[in-house]
């Protein structure tokens, strides 16, 4: 069993307890798959319902905190250090729609930086957990790896599309046939959190994908780069995902290929 902080074991309660309401709620949404008009007002009401429990948990351990949550925004606390990264329901249209891959995706960032990441998928019943320089975990107890596989002929390689305007959507079609050219094994499963963890259990050898926020990746980074695996900007090694958005995540056998092929497009 590995070594478990009291911090990680706060996290890890939270994001159980906001699960059991997740799955409550993912149930009466098939149910409603069938209305005329649709579950996605109950689903805008589960995501709040689980970053309310997660919020409470979480302020309840570590009064001081700050918060950075997708639906509350930023919660100011007297420490100011010490910042949790919440996304308490990410793939909220796998969710919407009745398909089982979605998580709880909860960070912890110390000074800046990413020291504890948690992504839980309740319908698997997986748990991806990080701390900085002590590994990452799924369930717990066993050790992630990221793959070994070099080639990208024989990878499986994840991204998601841009919903927003014509130029991203260009730019995605752009990154999307260059990678398409020489790795044909994409994925787009819709949760980004979940991605991450993919790529840190060695089920993706990549993922990349842009515009996305903080509360999408913060875990997820933490726990790919503890698995072994590397983690990058897009665009520019002195950036971070964390300010623009844009990720790419891989092993180390596809990781230089996969950089310079994306940025490539950029160009």
């Amino acid at each position: 069993m590995a070594m478990q902080s009291p911090i990680m074991t706060v996290m890890i309660r939270a994001a159980e307890k906001a699960a059991r309401v997740l799955l409550r709620d993912f149930g009466e949404v098939e149910q409603l798959q069938v209305s005329q008009k649709g579950p996605g007002d109950f689903v805008s009401a589960a995501d709040r319902r689980s970053e309310e429990i997660i919020f409470n948990e979480l302020k309840k351990a570590h009064p001081s905190y700050c918060f950075h949550m997708e639906e509350s925004g930023k919660v100011d606390g007297d420490n100011k250090d010490f910042c949790w990264i919440i996304d308490p329901l990410d793939g909220t249209t796998n969710f919407l729609h009745g398909l089982p891959h979605w998580c709880i995706s909860i960070a912890l960032q110390t000074k800046g930086d990413i020291t504890h990441g948690l992504v839980y998928d309740p319908v698997k019943d997986e748990m991806f957990t990080a701390e900085k320089n002590g590994g990452a975990f799924i369930r717990g107890n066993k050790r992630l790896r990221v793959s070994g596989r070099r080639d990208l002929m024989q990878a499986t390689i994840a991204t998601g599309a841009p919903r927003r305007t014509v130029e991203s959507q260009a730019q995605f079609i752009k990154e999307y046939s260059a990678v398409l050219a020489v790795a044909p094994g994409l994925r787009r499963f819709g949760s980004a959190a979940l991605d991450l963890a993919y790529v840190a259990a060695g089920r993706y050898e990549s993922y990349w994908e842009r515009k996305l926020k903080p509360w999408d990746i913060a875990a997820g980074m933490l726990i790919v780069k503890e698995a072994g695996g590397f983690v990058c900007e897009m665009d520019k090694d002195n950036k971070s995902p964390l300010v623009t958005g844009n990720i790419l995540a891989a092993n180390g056998g596809v990781y230089d290929e996969m950089k310079k092929i994306l940025r490539g497009v950029a160009k």
